[in-house]
């Protein structure tokens, strides 16, 4: 059966030390997971752990990833594009109502990823009770480095997680400040959808988001974990 049209390329991630790529299906998105970022977010509520951290996605062709300085393009429509350093998960393998104590033999690897936000797009849709998909959904809105397999660096649950905005400290936190730890995520995760191979999650990102501007560069840092650079352009 012939297609009417070429497929789109398959976007995926280098995999250090190997000449393989990581073929990327769908990306999921812990929302509010470091208790300092929902204070910082005015979700008191989840901060002070009355509430669990909610899940929201990004497309596929959402990602812009690789080794070297990424080029990201500036996104229309915003006059307040947000930085969110986070520890991203990849997934080699999947399933539905995972338990934790299964979580982790899923993991294929983990890399730093860049969660970017429209946060005035984001902000006015929260106002009007609009879903919000388009302050976070929006190309190039997923920003990855090169995934380093579990196999090689283990799963890590301690550690910095930075963020330089032209080499001037934004974000520094630690993963122990996670609220869901990386297991429990991903059994959660499976009790909405069916993960599968190929899936991203995005952890959550510490206190200090803040805003980006053409030209800025960006340097994130998870301990043990191969660096992200990136440029807005």
């Amino acid at each position: 059966m012939s297609c009417v049209f070429p497929p789109p390329p398959q976007p995926s991630l280098p995999v250090i030390g190997t000449d393989h790529r990581f073929p990327v299906r769908r990306i999921f998105c812990v929302g509010r997971n470091y208790a300092e970022h929902a204070r910082e977010m005015g979700a008191t509520a989840q901060a002070d752990g009355l509430e669990p951290p909610f899940f929201f996605t990004k497309p596929g062709d959402a990602l812009v990833g690789g080794a070297g300085e990424l080029a990201v393009a500036y996104p229309p429509q915003t006059t307040n594009l947000h930085h969110e350093v986070e520890l991203v998960v990849g997934l080699a393998a999947g399933g539905a109502n995972v338990t934790v104590d299964a979580a982790l033999g899923l993991i294929f690897g983990y890399a730093v990823g860049l969660d970017l936000t429209r946060r005035d797009l984001q902000a006015k849709a929260k106002e009007k009770g609009h879903p919000w998909d388009m302050g976070k959904g929006f190309d190039q809105s997923a920003v990855c480095g090169p995934l380093a397999p579990a196999t090689a660096v283990g799963h890590p649950t301690t550690g910095a997680i930075r963020l330089r905005v032209n080499d001037q400290l934004r974000q520094d936190g630690d993963l122990a400040q996670m609220g869901w730890k990386v297991a429990e995520i991903i059994a959660n995760l499976s009790t909405l959808v069916r993960l599968q191979a190929g899936d991203l999650i995005y952890t959550g990102t510490p206190a200090g988001v803040g805003p980006l501007q053409r030209g800025d560069r960006l340097l994130g840092e998870v301990a043990g974990l191969p660096e992200l650079r990136a440029r807005i352009v």
